[in-house]
């Protein structure tokens, strides 16, 4: 089984001053390293200085997004090469945020995972259902839909992630249930081993309010192979206790 991964999401968060959490944060896990992977996912601006300020310890960087393209006009974008080319060794894709701000589909974060394999990146896939439709009880039907389509059959043999982040538990304090965390990530796990056998063994972050005071008993939750971490991930101080936690 790969290495649990918790991934911090500074979203639209941080100018030059937060390097000091994220070198914060390198300096505790190179001190004591943790049993998961560790990442960071700054706003662009930073990525390559804390690429710099980080080189050569045991938190990765990543990026947010990316364009399907590897150049071209458009403008305000950013390529999957470019992102690896200012040091970032993963990307967040399919985000929700993405997908209800700019109509992402799918297909098009298909498509950015396959740039970001292109670029030498690994992806983190998000999926997640509304409100609505987790009361409607078309949970399972939406999130599996959406990682059936926004994989590509080019993923075999990659390293990636899935990131399960329930939209209506984000930056909300809510969080699903033990019990309905567990039942989504195995109709994941079920729906990777289906379609890639032994190679179907990504593991499935969990991402909604993760907090120091709730990341235990996620993590220990059947099929959770990490966490995507949002606000948590900003400071040293609230971030460190659920990588500690892994």
């Amino acid at each position: 089984m790969p290495r649990r991964l918790i991934a911090g999401n500074w979203k639209m968060n941080g100018l030059a001053a937060a390097l000091g959490e994220a070198r914060a944060v390198a300096a505790a896990v190179d001190a004591q390293p943790p049993a998961a992977r560790v990442a960071l996912c700054p706003p662009a601006t930073l990525i390559a200085r804390m690429a710099e300020a980080l080189a050569g310890g045991g938190v990765e960087i990543g990026g947010q997004d990316c364009r399907p393209e590897p150049h071209g006009a458009f403008t305000g974008c950013l390529s999957a090469e470019m992102l690896a080319d200012a040091g970032a060794g993963l990307v967040i894709l399919g985000h929700s945020e993405r997908r209800a701000y700019y109509h992402e589909t799918s297909e098009e974060v298909a498509a950015k995972v396959g740039a970001a394999l292109r670029a030498g990146l690994e992806p983190i896939v998000c999926v997640g259902e509304t409100a609505d439709e987790r009361a409607a009880g078309r949970c399972l039907d939406v999130v599996l839909a959406q990682v059936a389509a926004s994989l590509p059959d080019a993923l075999e043999g990659h390293a990636f992630a899935l990131a399960y982040e329930p939209i209506w538990a984000i930056g909300t304090g809510r969080t699903p249930t033990i019990a309905e965390i567990e039942e989504v990530h195995g109709a994941i796990r079920a729906a990777l081993t289906g379609r890639w056998g032994a190679a179907g063994q990504a593991p499935i972050l969990y991402g909604g309010s993760v907090n120091a005071g709730n990341a235990a008993a996620i993590l220990a939750a059947r099929e959770v192979g990490g966490a995507l971490v949002g606000g948590a991930s900003l400071t040293a101080a609230q971030f460190m206790p659920i990588v500690r936690a892994a």
